[in-house]
């Protein structure tokens, strides 16, 4: 095995005020010393999304890279058929949600990249979501598709003292659908409800890693916070998502063939694009996640498995 060189030469430059950096001088398809492994660490800590140009990955070199930091989950919840031989890759491309559901569907009442459109972290209706996830780009357009990170330490940070200790003491039910709470068609209700994942999770999430605290709700999952009416549910969760995504903790990202994009799940959310509908473009990227751990609360408490199991490698799907 050829390890590379501990004297790699790595190039990080912060992209945004809050978040995001892009790094050079590093081969990703090539096994990385544990310096390197270290350095890419630290920057995805600090800076919750790291950016890579032009680099060479197929399905095999993206695992590769990616078990060097920690170990993956299947493809996704509701994926029967990841690339063959590949069960931890989910190909992101509008093409697959028209095979499975039809063009016509009202589940394509927009191009879909993922099961949700909107500003989300990855899979929390489930009790352990991912760590991080890591997405390369294969096919992209010309212009547009672009994706939108946000950081959920800045939002929470951005608070007033007395709004964040009231926020310390919330949970919050996490599930497919989140705020939406209509489910589109029978056949994508019957996807969710036959591989259903419902979770209650701290509403501020301690970071394992850094010990920051993070707002950890988004309209993806978010079906309401705990032992509050709806009328307060929906005012509180309105300011949240309403902080979340202000443009100040944002970082957008232009995609190249190439590209790759590593984020730390635990302290952002994103946003796939939005102005491609209207395109007859190609637009296809391959995503990894790591296996995580129960999120846990600034009272020490972790999260409550309500329904399904934990996510991990040996995932099974139900499909219809």
């Amino acid at each position: 095995m050829t390890i590379a060189p501990e004297h790699t030469e790595l190039s990080v430059r912060p992209v945004a005020g809050h978040i995001g950096a892009e790094i050079d001088g590093v081969d990703l398809s090539r096994p990385l010393d544990e310096n390197t492994v270290g350095r890419l660490a630290a920057a995805l800590h600090r800076y919750k999304v790291i950016f890579f140009r032009d680099q060479h990955l197929d399905h095999a070199a993206q695992i590769r890279f990616a078990r060097q930091f920690g170990d993956l989950t299947y493809a996704h919840p509701h994926d029967e058929a990841p690339p063959e031989g590949y069960p931890e890759i989910f190909t992101v491309d509008p093409r697959r949600y028209d095979q499975r559901y039809g063009k016509d569907n009202p589940v394509r009442t927009r191009r879909r990249y993922s099961y949700f459109a909107g500003w989300h972290t990855d899979v929390t209706a489930a009790v352990n979501p991912p760590a991080a996830s890591i997405l390369r780009a294969e096919t992209v357009p010309e212009f547009g598709g672009d994706t939108t990170w946000t950081n959920l330490v800045a939002a929470y940070e951005g608070l007033s003292a007395p709004l964040r200790g009231f926020l310390d003491t919330l949970r919050a039910e996490h599930r497919y659908g989140g705020s939406e709470q209509q489910l589109t068609t029978d056949r994508y209700s019957r996807r969710v409800n036959d591989n259903l994942l419902v979770a209650v999770h701290p509403v501020v999430r301690v970071h394992p890693v850094t010990g920051e605290r993070a707002l950890f709700v988004n309209p993806g999952f978010t079906s309401h916070i705990l032992d509050l009416s709806p009328r307060e549910n929906r005012a509180l969760l309105d300011l949240l998502y309403a902080e979340l995504t202000r443009p100040e903790y944002t970082v957008r990202f232009r995609w190249l063939p190439g590209s790759v994009a590593f984020w730390d799940n635990r302290a952002t959310a994103h946003l796939a694009p939005t102005d491609l509908d209207h395109l007859d473009v190609e637009r296809t990227l391959h995503r990894v996640t790591l296996i995580g751990e129960r999120p846990v609360g600034p009272d020490g408490r972790e999260s409550e498995l309500i329904a399904g199991r934990e996510f991990t490698a040996d995932h099974t799907v139900v499909a219809d």
